[in-house]
């Protein structure tokens, strides 16, 4: 048998368990507001407690990136992402039988360190699949499924919620990724050089009309770089900084929105859920323009690695542009949360444009033995920068949001010149 378009089948898998993930994440950040009173903790706690299982979570989602990237460099992204899946499927039904703000953060700290494979496996699977022409689209489909992922797991957790209550709704959501991974080791038996049901013209597609035979070889000779002599390298460094400037920024709303909408509009958790979506669908759309601005460059001639700096720069101005409009207007904000939920997104579209870009430098500037550590050493030090908001916001959001977008504004432009600062491949 063979099936035309093989590699789309691939990423739209992978697309999906995105999806998963982000479903599984979100639950947390949007009972929280709700849920919080069960375990004892008064009104004035809640966002520090909040604080500290996101930061049980982010640890583990730092040590994840790095330990899974060789994980997948090891055994593959077909196992890696199944064992990934798995284990945060696993995890997430376990939030079930929380019965203190401690098991809790130990049960977010199993699901960050699952949850993180889905990221360098990802990035190392579009390397495989997709010749480098294609491998923004491939990176903005993957990250379309994040702001999926988000889009849905508001409304669909609020109906779980008032239907069955808050420890069903963690049950039920760890039942979708256990699914997921019966057409995912159906589908994916094997690399594209290797697979029984790939075409020769896809296979030649691919391998961008190289022989298999040459290819394999290349990769065979090239080095397994250890991290440390990963990090002798600049472009490196530029993928690290950049990932730790720009990633708080989306985390920020991932795990505050909820509560800021409950605060600055007094939302229940069904406005909650009517309302969240909206910037997520933006930033999902974002995710797909941004792939496909960089694909049509390749296509037109540019080299890969500028094509997706163009990206960047395009979403970095996209991000602070709606941010500045946001903390001038703020304060009328109160009065029209549909246009709060406009300007969120019109951010949210500008992250989304340019990160699939950032995703994909690895597999641009390092050959294919090491594309899965960079990629993990990336997120690893995006979660680095996503503690450190974390444990700010607390503080700084006491009287005002002003500082939240504040902070949010200044961490967009120094991402970029971290980015400006990557240049020859490794």
């Amino acid at each position: 048998m063979k099936v035309k378009g093989l590699r789309w089948w691939i990423i739209a898998l992978i697309g999906l368990a995105t999806v998963i993930n982000y479903v599984d994440r979100s639950a947390i950040n949007i009972l929280w507001p709700y849920i919080y009173k069960e375990f004892g903790i008064a009104d004035v706690d809640n966002k520090s407690a909040l604080a500290l299982i996101t930061t049980f979570f982010m640890i583990a989602y730092a040590l994840g990136q790095t330990f899974t990237g060789k994980l997948m460099d090891a055994i593959g992204t077909r196992l890696g992402m199944a064992f990934s899946i798995i284990a945060w499927s696993v995890s997430i039904a376990l939030h079930a039988f929380a019965k203190s703000l401690m098991s809790f953060n130990i049960f977010r700290f199993m699901l960050g360190f699952s949850e993180a494979g889905n990221w360098p496996g990802a990035t190392k699977s579009n390397a495989e699949w997709f010749p480098a022409k294609e491998r923004g689209i491939a990176q903005g489909i993957f990250g379309a499924g994040a702001s999926l992922g988000s889009v849905v797991s508001a409304p669909i957790i609020a109906a779980l919620y008032l239907m069955f209550g808050w420890k069903m709704t963690f049950v039920l959501i760890a039942v979708l990724g256990l699914i997921w991974i019966i057409p995912w080791l159906y589908i994916n038996k094997a690399t594209p050089d290797q697979h029984p049901w790939i075409t020769e013209e896809e296979r030649n597609h691919i391998l961008a009309k190289t022989e298999v035979k040459e290819v394999n070889a290349a990769v065979d000779q090239a080095p397994v770089l250890t991290w440390k002599e990963l990090l002798k390298f600049r472009n490196t460094w530029g993928i690290i900084t950049g990932r730790f400037f720009i990633d708080p920024v989306w985390w920020l709303f991932v795990t505050w929105l909820p509560t800021f909408l409950k605060e600055q509009f007094m939302f229940d958790i069904k406005q909650i859920g009517a309302f969240t979506w909206v910037p997520y669908l933006f930033a999902a759309i974002g995710s797909l323009l941004g792939g496909y601005h960089a694909s049509a460059q390749i296509k037109k001639g540019i080299e890969p690695q500028k094509a997706r700096k163009n990206a960047i720069a395009v979403g970095s101005v996209i991000m602070l542009a709606s941010l500045v409009v946001i903390v001038y207007q703020l304060g009328t904000l109160k009065d029209t949360p549909t246009l709060a939920m406009v300007l969120i997104g019109l951010t949210l579209f500008g992250f989304q444009y340019l990160i699939g870009n950032i995703q994909t430098l690895p597999s641009d500037y390092f050959n294919g033995k090491n594309v899965g550590t960079v990629a993990g050493m990336g997120g690893t030090a995006a979660v680095a920068g996503t503690l450190l908001t974390t444990w700010a916001v607390p503080v700084i959001t006491q009287t005002s949001y002003v500082s939240f977008f504040v902070l949010a504004a200044v961490l967009v432009p120094v991402s970029w010149l971290c980015i400006k600062y990557i240049s020859s491949k490794s």
